[in-house]
């Protein structure tokens, strides 16, 4: 027991400020989340291809990357200039000016025209767009879903809300945007929450080890006071007095959140350590698919052309599909996104015991394209959840990485199938348990002020 309260006594002094800051920023996140551009803004900042200017059609485009194992041909029009964008099996992004067949130059200038017809295309007024800078990192764009892509333009719009849009060097399309409410509350949230700033995140495997070994031993912390708590009980009730008193009894209040809380924080930073990581293999991912897109297949309507914003070739149970945005799916090859027959093909094809499934998850996957249907292939104990907007494969769920999503999505974010019915209750639970557990934390911090005051011979 004494080893035990000492080391609680200087976890706690080590970790009390760290468990402030974990509640209190946790609250903002839930109200303001990062920085990202979704699908939604992004097609709805689309211009109609310049189809006029195009000279390679999507077979040539395909031999002029002089690649073997491109996945997915796009082709946009970012600020009016049409390019193509490819996607080898690596998830590695390759450009093509359409008019050049070289790689695009996506300059200061080309950045600033694709940033102002995106804005002028999801009505936001009053611009005037201005580099701020080009760099491969800054805050707002670290995660690695963008490293494709980088360096980045950032462009200041200077409308009233402080939009800033970072535009792609390699296709000159735009990538990601914020706000300033969002950036300024963000700092208090998901940057202090996450342990978020750029020059240790844009380090992942730094930031990765660090975040663990911080929230394991938070946890480790946690639990012997938990254990410390029961055992510090006097006939039901607490022997200390004052800030210990208040430390004492707020821990055995908030013990469970704390603990639960704790734990499926460090559990957010798993990444395939204790549970799989959701991700299929090359060889699943081959027979969903299919071979590699080849320029003899790819068809080139060019009335198809002419009236879409952008239009996406891409292979699904071995067959050409061909998607576009105007508002919605234009008819292609073989009849836009993916289908129920297209799933039982995708099924044949992984094997003979699998099949499309109903969705009856209490998790249902959600398309990155609002209103757009997700399938289910399942094959004995793994499921493959499939985008049937653009048939990417969202996630591979075996039987850890669904107890992975209780443990830590429902218990961190209170992201219980009935809360998520009821998001008002939801909402009100985690400002609730958020306060409580801050509440406590300060405790500890005053608590831990006083040890170190007495320590140094201040008092």
């Amino acid at each position: 027991m004494r080893t035990l309260t000492i080391l609680h006594r200087w976890f706690g002094v080590a970790f009390c400020l760290l468990f402030a800051m974990w509640f209190a920023s946790g609250a903002v996140m839930h109200w303001v989340p990062f920085p990202e551009l979704t699908e939604d803004e992004r097609v709805a900042g689309l211009v109609p291809i310049a189809s006029d200017r195009i000279k390679l059609a999507p077979a040539q485009a395909i031999a002029a990357f002089h690649r073997g194992d491109i996945v997915r041909l796009r082709i946009a029009s970012p600020g009016g200039h049409p390019v193509y964008v490819a996607t080898q099996q690596s998830g590695t992004v390759l450009a093509l000016d359409a008019t050049t067949g070289s790689a695009p130059l996506i300059d200061e200038t080309f950045a600033l025209a694709s940033a102002a017809a995106h804005a002028r295309a999801r009505g936001l007024a009053d611009i005037a767009p201005r580099l701020i800078e080009t760099a491969v990192h800054d805050q707002w764009t670290v995660s690695n879903g963008l490293d494709a892509l980088r360096p980045l333009h950032r462009i200041a719009l200077n409308d009233a809300a402080g939009t800033e849009l970072y535009v792609s060097s390699l296709t000159g399309e735009v990538v990601r945007d914020s706000t300033r409410v969002e950036r300024v509350w963000n700092y208090a949230g998901s940057v202090l929450h996450w342990i978020y700033p750029t020059a240790l995140r844009k380090h992942w495997a730094a930031w990765d080890a660090l975040v663990w070994w911080l929230s394991l031993i938070a946890l480790a912390g946690a639990v012997i006071g938990a254990v410390l708590g029961v055992a510090r009980l006097r006939g039901g009730r607490s022997p200390f007095t004052g800030w210990q008193y208040w430390h004492h009894i707020g821990g055995l209040a908030c013990a469970l959140f704390v603990l639960t809380w704790i734990a499926s924080g460090w559990l957010s930073m798993d990444h395939g350590r204790i549970f799989s990581d959701g991700r299929a293999d090359p060889v699943e991912i081959e027979k969903i698919v299919g071979a590699p897109l080849t320029s003899a297949e790819l068809g080139f309507d060019a009335a198809t052309l002419r009236a879409a914003f952008e239009i996406e070739w891409f292979r699904f149970a071995g067959r050409i599909h061909q998607t576009g945005v105007r508002g919605g799916i234009i008819d292609g090859v073989s009849g836009g996104g993916v289908g129920p027959n297209d799933l039982r093909r995708a099924a044949a094809r992984l094997g003979r015991d699998c099949a499309v499934a109903d969705d009856n998850d209490a998790y249902a996957a959600h398309s990155r394209a609002t209103g757009a249907p997700v399938y289910r292939v399942v094959c004995g104990d793994s499921w493959w959840q499939i985008d049937g907007a653009d048939g990417r494969i969202i996630e591979k769920l075996d039987a850890s990485r669904r107890a992975y999503r209780w443990a830590f999505r429902a218990l961190h974010t209170l992201d219980f199938p009935a809360l998520a019915a009821a998001p008002a209750l939801r909402s009100a639970l985690v400002m609730l348990l958020c306060a409580g557990g801050f509440f406590f934390s300060l405790t500890g911090v005053v608590i831990g002020w006083r040890r170190l005051r007495t320590l140094s011979g201040v008092i």
